[in-house]
C-alpha cells in the first residue's frame, strides 16, 4: 500500500469516527450513525444539497474501509508472538501436572 492509499484510510476513518483500529462490526455502526445524521431525507433543517455532498463523501468513505477490510489477511492460527508471558507458559505447559494450572498443592 502506498503513503497515498493510507493517507485516503486515514481520511475515511477520521471521517466516520473511528479510533485507530476498529472491527468490521465497528466501521458498520459509524456508517449507520453518520447516515442517520446527515441522510438528505432525513436533514430536516440543513441544505439538501450540502447533505447529499456529505452524505456521498460518507458512502465513498465506507466502501473504501469496506475494501480494504475485505483484502485483509486474517491469521488463522495462534502466533506465539501474539501471546503474553502468562499464555505462552499455560499453551507449552499448561497440562503438565508439575507446572500447569492443575498443579498438585
Amino acid at each position: 500500500m502506498t503513503k497515498k492509499d493510507w493517507e485516503k484510510i486515514e481520511m475515511a476513518r477520521d471521517l466516520l469516527g473511528l479510533e485507530q483500529k476498529a472491527t468490521l462490526a465497528q466501521i458498520k455502526d459509524a456508517f449507520r450513525r453518520m447516515s442517520k445524521k446527515h441522510h438528505p431525507d432525513l436533514a430536516a433543517n440543513r441544505n439538501k444539497d450540502e447533505s447529499q455532498v456529505r452524505m456521498h463523501e460518507i458512502t465513498e468513505a465506507y466502501q473504501l474501509l469496506l475494501h480494504y477490510c475485505e483484502n485483509f489477511r486474517y491469521p488463522l492460527f495462534i502466533q506465539d508472538e501474539s501471546l503474553d508471558a502468562e499464555d505462552w507458559w499455560l499453551d507449552r505447559f499448561g497440562q503438565d501436572p508439575l507446572w500447569g494450572k492443575n498443579k498438585p498443592e
